[in-house]
């Protein structure tokens, strides 16, 4: 067993999980909630305390430390392991969907918190691959079931026994895996890059060098989105480039704006999001040339853009974030081969002058200054025909 147990970050030292490798004669328990690795060695070392036991939690965040864990054993036999009652021919990954984050059911936190570490992860192996979910839950996988039947050809399996509801059923006996990488926990980025997939030199968890570009190539392939290009502009008479404003309650002059956006030449929509049918809004956000939105977990939605098509972000009016707005989402965007435009919102524009100072980072409502925000929309305009 080899385990990724570098969790320093000089801003979150808690924030990446321990990730460990098993290769040999793997069985696990899920009554027991116990993985046997049978080690002939001898049971130590290899990250095992002096029990030969190492208790793991699969969560996307390190902090998660209230929730239950998995213990791996290492045994000396195959006789003092539980007898197999079921063998499979592929590796496994085992990763949970509960904690903190994935627990709230929003679409950003099950993107950065799940969906792309579990690519991360699982993605070279070309589907073949079994998921073992632990602390299951039915309607997120029910939700997400066109990706992960994307990622395994051999469905998803609960670790919990008493699951109800699931795809593929939950696992019950002893299921032993083959000789190759039996994965406990997901390949993670850093806290402060979460939809952001490039190279870093001190934090290397993305060993394969897969990018956010094969990413949103993966979500168009399992969810049969058409476009992988935006509009091009003059290319048929009278063709308008689709405007997309996601989470409109935010913006307060949602009307004006749109109308300005209209009298640019723009065909507007707007959409709130959040809805458990993914698919369905994935092809609206597909459907996009432009993706407008003010700060927050609405963007993440740009991953379902076209290639080369525009996201725009509205900058909450603060001080010093913009490493916090470009690692959010300014990264993802170029990492996906996007055009990314930023607006930054002055004091008179948003609700929150009054209340908090101005250092202060949260969601903010805003009404944008039409006089100010109309070039943004014009340089969009450019960059669809770049």
């Amino acid at each position: 067993m080899t385990c990724d147990e570098n969790s320093v970050d000089e801003r979150f030292p808690y924030a990446r999980p321990t990730v460990c490798e098993l290769s040999g004669d793997v069985r696990v328990s899920p009554k027991q909630r116990t993985v046997y690795l049978v080690n002939p060695s001898g049971g130590g070392g290899g990250g095992f305390d002096e029990s030969v036991e190492k208790r793991l939690r699969p969560y996307a965040r390190k902090d998660d430390s209230s929730m239950p864990h998995i213990t791996v054993k290492s045994v000396a036999s195959g006789a003092a392991a539980p007898e197999c009652t079921k063998r499979h021919a592929v590796p496994a990954v085992v990763f949970s969907v509960g904690g903190y984050n994935t627990d709230n059911n929003l679409f950003d936190d099950d993107m950065t918190d799940a969906l792309v570490p579990l690519f991360l992860t699982t993605a070279h192996l070309d589907g073949e691959v079994q998921l073992v979910v632990a602390d299951y839950k039915p309607r997120w996988v029910r939700k997400y079931a066109p990706l992960l039947r994307k990622l395994s050809r051999h469905g998803v399996v609960s670790l919990d026994g008493d699951a109800e509801g699931e795809e593929e059923g939950p696992l019950d006996g002893v299921h032993c895996f083959p000789a190759g990488a039996f994965v406990v926990g997901l390949l993670y980025r850093d806290r402060d890059r979460d939809l952001d997939l490039s190279p870093h030199p001190a934090r290397n968890r993305n060993p394969r060098n897969v990018t956010m570009a094969d990413f949103a190539r993966f979500l168009r392939g399992a969810l049969a989105l058409p476009r992988d290009r935006p509009a091009v502009l003059g290319g048929a008479p009278g063709m308008r480039p689709r405007l997309l404003v996601v989470s409109p309650r935010r913006l307060l002059n949602l009307e004006e704006v749109a109308a300005a956006a209209d009298a640019l030449g723009f065909d507007v929509a707007s959409a709130e999001a959040g809805a458990d049918d993914v698919a369905e809004f994935a092809a609206r956000v597909n459907a996009a040339d432009v993706l407008v939105g003010v700060r927050g977990a609405g963007l993440t939605n740009q991953v379902f853009l076209p290639t080369e098509a525009v996201l725009v972000q509205i900058v909450p009016w603060g001080k010093k974030i913009e490493w916090v707005t470009t690692s959010s989402y300014g990264r993802a965007a170029a990492g996906m081969g996007l055009r990314y435009l930023e607006y930054y919102v002055g004091e008179e524009e948003t609700r929150l002058r009054d209340k908090y100072p101005r250092e202060t980072v949260m969601e903010q409502d805003v009404v944008v200054n039409l006089t100010r925000f109309r070039p943004v929309l014009l340089q969009a305009l450019d960059k669809l025909q770049q």
